[in-house]
C-alpha cells in the first residue's frame, strides 16, 4: 500500500465522504455485495445501506469480493428496506432509485453538484427494485445504455454512479 499512496484502514475511516450512501435492498449475490464495498472504499461514499435479505459482513463471500472494505466502509443494517428508507428521508437524504422507470432522469443529463445528501437505493440482480420501494423514493435515476441488454450488473451499475457523484462531489473536498 506503501508504494500505492493509500491510506491506512483507521486513517481511511476518517477521511472526508461524499454525501452518498448506497441502498441494496435484496440482493442475492454475496459477491455483488462485496463488490459494492470495494467501490464505495474507492470513491469514498459516507455509507452502505444492508436491508432485506442482502448478506451482512462478516461473510467469508463478501470479504472475498470486497477485499477488506467491508471494514473501511460505514455501513447499518435493517430487516425492512422501508424502514431503511424512512430513517435515511429522516437524516435529511433524497431518495434516489437508480432504475429504468417512467418517469426516469437520464445520468447524462442529471445536474447534482456534489452538495445535497442522496441515498442511491439499487435494485435486485433478477427484478430490479421493488415497485412498491420505486414508489418510496422521490424520483429514478437511469444509466443510458446502446447494447441490446436491457441492463448492467448491479455491482457494475453502482460502480459507474460512484465515480460519477464522486467525479461531480470530490471537487469540494480537496
Amino acid at each position: 500500500m506503501n508504494e500505492l499512496n493509500r491510506p491506512p484502514l483507521e486513517q481511511s475511516k476518517n477521511n472526508p465522504k461524499i454525501p452518498v450512501v448506497a441502498v441494496l435492498p435484496n440482493l442475492r449475490s454475496l459477491q455483488n455485495v462485496g463488490s459494492i464495498f470495494r467501490s464505495a472504499d474507492a470513491f469514498g461514499l459516507k455509507e452502505i445501506i444492508l436491508c432485506g435479505y442482502t448478506g451482512r459482513p462478516p461473510h467469508r463471500d463478501i470479504h472475498k469480493a470486497a477485499l477488506g472494505a467491508e471494514e473501511s466502509v460505514t455501513w447499518r443494517a435493517w430487516d425492512d428496506p422501508f424502514e431503511a428508507l424512512r430513517q435515511l428521508r429522516s437524516e435529511g437524504y433524497t431518495l434516489v432509485a437508480v432504475e429504468q422507470a417512467e418517469p426516469s432522469h437520464s445520468l447524462a443529463d442529471w445536474s447534482w453538484e456534489g452538495q445535497e445528501p442522496l441515498a442511491l437505493v439499487f435494485g435486485n440482480e433478477m427484478d430490479g427494485l421493488d415497485p412498491a420501494l420505486l414508489q418510496a423514493c422521490d424520483w429514478a435515476l437511469e444509466l443510458p445504455q446502446w447494447g441490446c441488454k436491457h441492463s448492467l450488473n448491479v455491482s457494475v451499475c453502482a460502480g459507474i454512479l460512484f465515480w460519477e457523484v464522486a467525479r461531480r462531489a470530490m471537487s469540494d473536498l480537496r
